[in-house]
């Protein structure tokens, strides 16, 4: 039995002449908002002013649909600004400083110096390296 496997799936239709949905809804939303701006503030500012507070609405509205940053639409853009703006920030390149007031107490260990602890550390593996040498050196006689 063939299935019919869906290709090009990341691909957008075009639902409306060659605007897909969403840039079809980013363009009426932006020539909506456009005209309501421009209804009310006719009635209060004249026409060139009220048509210039207008305008960048429609123009939004545009940027939205056909503005690509980095081949991603500005709409991923704007939502990863808005993320970064309303999220707290942690710098971790910043140093605490301890309150004032408190001080660290440091015991004294009862460990040997570091220094003579890696040397005895250096002079037992290099004990066991040569029993192993050793070892291996008798056996491959053999």
């Amino acid at each position: 039995m063939d299935f019919q496997v869906p290709q090009f799936i990341e691909i957008e239709d075009k639902i409306f002449g060659p605007l897909t949905f969403k840039q079809f809804v980013y363009v009426a939303g932006g020539a909506g908002a456009a005209f309501i701006c421009y209804t009310i503030l006719s009635q209060f500012l004249p026409g060139v002013i009220a048509t210039a507070l207008a305008v960048p609405f429609a123009g939004f509205g545009l940027a939205l649909a056909f503005y690509k940053i980095n081949e991603r639409p500005l709409v991923y853009t704007m939502q990863a600004a808005i993320q970064y703006a309303l999220r707290g920030k942690l710098y971790r390149w910043k140093k605490d400083e301890p309150p004032i007031g408190s001080a660290t107490v440091r015991l004294p260990s009862a460990q040997k110096n570091p220094l003579e602890a890696a040397s005895s550390r250096t002079g037992r593996l290099n004990d066991i390296a040569w029993s192993l040498d050793v070892h291996t050196g008798e056996s491959g006689k053999e």
